[in-house]
């Protein structure tokens, strides 16, 4: 009776230890599948704003190549305040910069192949495009991650002498 009795035990022990460990490995899959799924939002989210910003550059690229300015001071003005808002997200969003710029390269690029002698654009513009055409994307590494060690070998010095 008693060797019953232990036996019971020992499957209801069992039995608890699995339900634990059910239960414990239904929280584990629960909690791992919100941190995916909050990476993928945050993903998302990124790509979202880098999309924004490569059409926000289109749009300003369109718009540039529509403009024409009677007065030069003016033309002056509006592109020296382009390379300032240019440099500030450069300054505040590395990556969305990147992002516009690459907008902006592909939108001046595809305006240059229909684009021939019909299209007047200033000096100004002509400049902008320059650099809008030669912009590349550098993505520098952050630090070497390799430790550079030096290596001496020693070799033996050897000296014949005659005396």
């Amino acid at each position: 009776m008693q060797i019953l009795s232990a036996t019971k035990e020992g499957i209801q022990k069992s039995e608890k230890m699995k339900h634990l460990g059910i239960i414990t490995a239904i929280f584990a899959l629960g909690f791992s599948t919100s941190i995916l799924a909050q990476e993928n939002e945050k993903k998302n989210a990124t790509d979202d704003k880098l999309s924004y910003y490569e059409q926000r550059a289109r749009e300003d690229a369109v718009y540039e190549q529509s403009l024409t300015m009677q007065n030069e001071g003016d033309e002056e003005d509006f592109w020296k305040d382009q390379k300032r808002y240019e440099k500030d997200l450069k300054h505040r969003d590395k990556e969305a910069y990147k992002a516009y710029m690459k907008g902006k390269q592909d939108a001046y690029a595809e305006h240059e192949a229909h684009c021939d002698h019909h299209c007047h654009h200033s000096e100004h513009y002509h400049h902008q495009a320059t650099f809008y055409y030669s912009y590349h994307r550098y993505d520098y590494p952050s630090r070497r991650a390799a430790i550079g060690t030096g290596v001496r070998v020693s070799a033996p010095s050897v000296k014949l002498g005659i005396f």
